[in-house]
């Protein structure tokens, strides 16, 4: 393999793991806020098999995404209204939506499978598109990719560098002692709820109008991407750089089985197309593996140094849910 098709390769992956970047984000400012958004892999489909039809009977690719975006942020209302006003289960409300949502997909998105529509093209940025390696890996990607780009960094500026942000943090920790500050709780978790919503149906016509464009209903391929950006989040312990990470690994782990297949030739190319999957929950594992009491036994059986540097290592890897996630708030 050339540096040029190693470079192209991994330019790919940041392509292709643009929509579970936005998946990611708009579930961390929803979960950061205190309200889970569990119908992420069924609000991916219907926004992805919405987002296609807007774009193929318009001809336009805005109107396309635009469409997506209601479709997330019309979801997560519902997600808000059942749980916030009406007290229901967060979990039970957001997967019965997720399944909903799939079979919605399904229905109404089969006079456009296998339809031929609008995608979006590679938009090189003039002089830093030449840039030796970065330019190729990061300046000759799509409008939606770049996108991507510039809702890590701002998400990320807006949660730690930003009073707003400190607030959201604080009704996703302490809902009492930000009402207390001033904060309308359940306004602004209404508000990053559909905020996050947005950002999740984003992903769905990033899926049909980029990465893979078109709809193909049942074996597009897009059914478990939502469990798995939900799971990312988790992974990137609520934290965007951290989340987005978690989204480019898991499209390396996707490209490497590609890659291999012709490689390895003795193992079935399924295993090799589905093994990002678990892989993932492992990586997940791995990243709350120490909270458990076995794992502090183990470590203090360990020599003194060899048991700081994997308790340093365990700690950095920990992540810890925000304190009120999924508890209701109620003014007394």
């Amino acid at each position: 393999m050339t540096q040029e098709t190693l470079l192209i390769g991994l330019a790919g992956v940041l392509a292709a793991a643009a929509p579970i970047v936005f998946a990611v984000l708009g579930e961390t400012l929803s979960e950061r806020a205190g309200v889970i958004n569990l119908s992420m892999n069924g609000t991916i489909l219907l926004s992805a098999m919405g987002g296609f039809a807007v774009a193929y009977n318009t001809d336009s690719l805005v109107l396309g995404f635009l469409a997506g975006m209601l479709i997330g942020a019309l979801v997560a209302l519902i997600v808000a209204f059942a749980s916030i006003t009406l007290n229901q289960s967060q979990v039970a409300v957001g997967f019965v939506l997720a399944l909903t949502c799939r079979d919605l997909s399904y229905f109404l998105g089969s006079p456009y499978m296998n339809v031929p529509g609008p995608r979006l093209a590679s938009m090189p940025i003039p002089i830093l598109s030449d840039i030796p390696i970065l330019g190729t890996l990061l300046f000759r990607q799509d409008a939606i990719t770049y996108i991507s780009f510039l809702a890590i960094i701002l998400c990320w500026v807006w949660i730690y560098r930003t009073r707003p942000g400190l607030m959201l943090q604080g009704i996703g920790e302490k809902p009492a002692a930000a009402f207390i500050r001033g904060a309308n709780v359940n306004l602004m978790r209404y508000v990053y709820t559909v905020i996050g919503g947005a950002l999740i149906g984003l992903a769905g016509p990033a899926f049909s109008l980029g990465v893979r464009a078109g709809w193909m209903g049942t074996i597009s391929g897009l059914d478990g991407f939502g469990w798995i950006a939900l799971s990312i989040t988790i992974f990137g312990g609520w934290n965007p750089a951290r989340a987005a990470f978690g989204a480019y690994l898991f499209g390396l782990l996707q490209w490497l089985g590609l890659v291999l297949q012709p490689v390895l030739t003795q193992v079935p190319s399924q295993v090799l197309q589905v093994a990002p999957f678990p892989l993932m929950i492992l990586t997940l594992l791995l990243v709350n593996i120490g909270n458990a009491e076995w794992v502090e036994r183990t470590l203090a059986a360990m020599p003194e140094r060899t048991r700081k540097f994997f308790a340093k290592l365990l700690r950095a890897m920990r992540a810890s849910p925000p304190a009120s996630l999924g508890v209701p708030f109620e003014r007394d």
